[in-house]
């Protein structure tokens, strides 16, 4: 079935949608951490940030900027949020697609984890 972020990319598997572009897709997670926790990830599969080449800087710059209006979108920009992206196993990466984590709706406390 291979990659489950290409999968919902490819509307093979449902996701609650919350920002879909060209480039970008935000859906909500399906074990959210906090009251607000959306995954943003690029449409091209890039399986984690150690296999990031130079020529996908605009691909992960295209990342953050959607999570920026996902987070205006969700009213999260005034109060604040966390932007979290693991890389490998020992980090919590479960999908091996790079993904950030968009997290807010509460306080979070430091360090996370």
């Amino acid at each position: 079935m291979g990659c489950l972020f290409c999968n919902i990319v490819e509307k093979k598997i449902p996701a609650d949608v919350v920002h879909d572009d060209e480039h970008t897709l935000a859906f909500r997670d399906i074990r959210p951490v906090a009251p607000t926790h959306v995954l943003v990830i690029p449409k091209k599969h890039v399986a984690a940030i150690h296999d990031l080449e130079p020529a996908d800087a605009e691909t992960i710059g295209r990342v953050l900027v959607a999570a920026r209006r996902v987070a205006d979108q969700l009213g999260l920009a005034d109060a604040g949020y966390r932007l979290v992206v693991n890389d490998g196993e020992a980090a919590g990466q479960t999908v091996h697609h790079i993904h950030v984590h968009l997290l807010g709706g509460r306080a979070l406390t430091w360090p996370p984890g």
